[in-house]
């Protein structure tokens, strides 16, 4: 059952994956907005619903560690193996935008999470609820930078009927969104019988599960030459985690905030401004940095079975 439970949801995931990005990028070209917009926006909170989902019911569960450890674990990923990997299909270009806003945005919001954690050793509800403060203040720039868009996106699209758009969106999400839940529950059955702890757990096995959607839908936007989606699905994603994730879960339930955490935040944060000094010189993630990036990943993981 637990084997069967991840094959049909790696399946789901694909197909979903496939159908959201054509569905987002004709949308975004009908209505003239750029594809970085929607992927940081729509796509992103899509593909977060994994995250959600499970950050979301483990604080409710009391169980804090894999809460926690889902989300960072998530962001790491998404940053070093998602991005990572689109990189090795084709060149990563990165906006100014990107570059200025964006990937601050997405430190800034770790570093509010780690500040908030070590100050008062756990995220309680104010905390939660300044999180999502901070969150509905960046969807409202990601909104006034859409309108500010519209007069820059390109004017040819492939023309799919308004009505597929949508279908292939919402049968995009909910596919993701139930293929997501099908592969962590598979996956961490199978963990759970090898003796594994919940932190290591949520660091690894929930982290990939969960991040599973945006691994497919960006490789998948990289291969069909979406590529400002891909990398604005990656970064959209990892603001959307912190902010809106972990806010709605501890403004619902108080959480805990371990030695652990702080480890796991500060390598996010590490990683985080490495990859954008990747991407200053040329503003773009060239395939050697695709590379290293899965490399050291790799290392950390290895890190987190030892510790």
């Amino acid at each position: 059952m637990m084997y069967f439970l991840l094959i049909a949801g790696f399946v789901l995931l694909i197909k979903g994956a496939d159908f959201f990005v054509d569905g987002s990028s004709a949308v975004a070209k009908k209505l003239k907005v750029s594809p970085l917009i929607i992927g940081m926006t729509i796509v992103a909170m899509g593909t977060s619903l994994p995250e959600t989902s499970v950050s979301v019911s483990a604080s409710l569960a009391g169980k804090n560690e894999l809460s926690i450890s889902n989300a960072v674990g998530s962001n790491i990923f998404n940053l070093m193996i998602v991005a990572g990997l689109c990189a090795l299909f084709n060149k990563l270009p990165v906006s100014d935008v990107s570059l200025k806003r964006d990937f601050p945005a997405s430190i800034a919001a770790a570093l509010v999470l780690v500040g908030i954690g070590g100050l008062t050793g756990g995220i309680p509800r104010y905390g939660g609820i300044i999180l999502l403060i901070l969150f509905a203040g960046f969807l409202w720039l990601m909104i006034s930078s859409a309108l500010r868009a519209r007069e820059e996106a390109a004017e040819e699209y492939k023309d799919i009927a308004n009505w597929k758009c949508a279908l292939f969106i919402l049968g995009g999400i909910a596919a993701i969104a139930a293929g997501g839940k099908m592969v962590v529950e598979g996956a961490s059955d199978i963990a759970r019988s090898f003796g594994m702890s919940d932190n290591l757990i949520g660091m690894t096995i929930v982290a990939l599960g969960t991040s599973l959607p945006e691994l497919v839908t960006s490789v998948v936007a990289a291969r069909k030459k979406e590529t400002d989606m891909a990398l604005g699905n990656v970064i959209g994603s990892n603001i959307f985690n912190i902010l809106f994730v972990l806010g709605i879960a501890a403004a619902l339930s108080p959480m805990g905030f371990s030695l652990e955490n702080t480890i796991d935040t500060a390598f996010l944060i590490g990683v985080s401004l490495m990859v954008m000094a990747f991407c200053l010189p040329k503003k773009q993630l060239e395939r050697w940095h695709g590379a290293a990036m899965v490399i050291i990943y790799s290392g950390y993981t290895a890190y987190l079975f030892m510790r």
